[in-house]
């Protein structure tokens, strides 16, 4: 009889065990990511939410690790607003996408000076790859916005603030099929890996 209970005890003490670790692990699946990027003016990191923002998360890591970023630009650099690239590579050719992403702008976090944000066309659920970084405090860019949607914002930059800066600060103009903003030297992303 004592056997018995013991057994039935270790039962269930195994399955609160298990309980417990997949909650875990699926608490530790939620912690912050890193990526850094290299590129042709300096390197930095950005720090990413997946808790704040799940599927933009899940899609910005998965065109890291498929190489989707290296070899494209920094296409549009705004001094004293944002820094946008992902998209096209150094000949001004769009790079191809998967799905667009739904947004999730309403999750809190503020399009504040060093937070990374998917870019988008006005439809609010057609983020594919581009990114930008804001350069100062974009409250209109902030959910819900003046075009009732706003941007979302899934990270920030965490080292190589310098290197954002020195992008925004490059000279622009026309180029490729576009007609200003952007920069007159090239800015490559030549690398953007998973740090942990």
């Amino acid at each position: 009889m004592a056997f018995s209970r013991f057994s039935n005890f270790s039962a269930k003490a195994a399955l609160a065990t298990l309980a417990l670790c997949a909650v875990t692990s699926s608490a530790l699946a939620q912690d912050p990511q890193r990526v850094k990027f290299s590129t042709t003016a300096g390197a930095f990191v950005v720090e990413v939410y997946p808790d704040k923002a799940p599927k933009t998360v899940e899609n910005f890591l998965q065109y890291v690790k498929d190489k989707h970023y290296d070899g494209t630009i920094f296409h549009r650099v705004i001094d004293n607003f944002m820094v946008q690239g992902g998209g096209f590579d150094a000949k001004y050719s769009q790079k191809p996408t998967r799905a667009p992403v739904v947004l999730e702008a309403n999750n809190g976090l503020k399009n504040d000076t060093g937070t990374i944000a998917m870019a988008r066309t006005s439809n609010p659920n057609s983020a594919t790859s581009q990114f930008f970084i804001n350069v100062k405090d974009n409250a209109m860019l902030n959910a819900p916005a003046p075009d009732g949607y706003g941007y979302t914002v899934f990270g920030k930059v965490v080292s190589g603030a310098d290197v954002i800066l020195k992008i925004k600060s490059t000279p622009t103009g026309a180029g490729g099929p576009f007609p200003s903003d952007v920069p007159k030297t090239t800015i490559l992303i030549n690398s953007a890996t998973l740090e942990k």
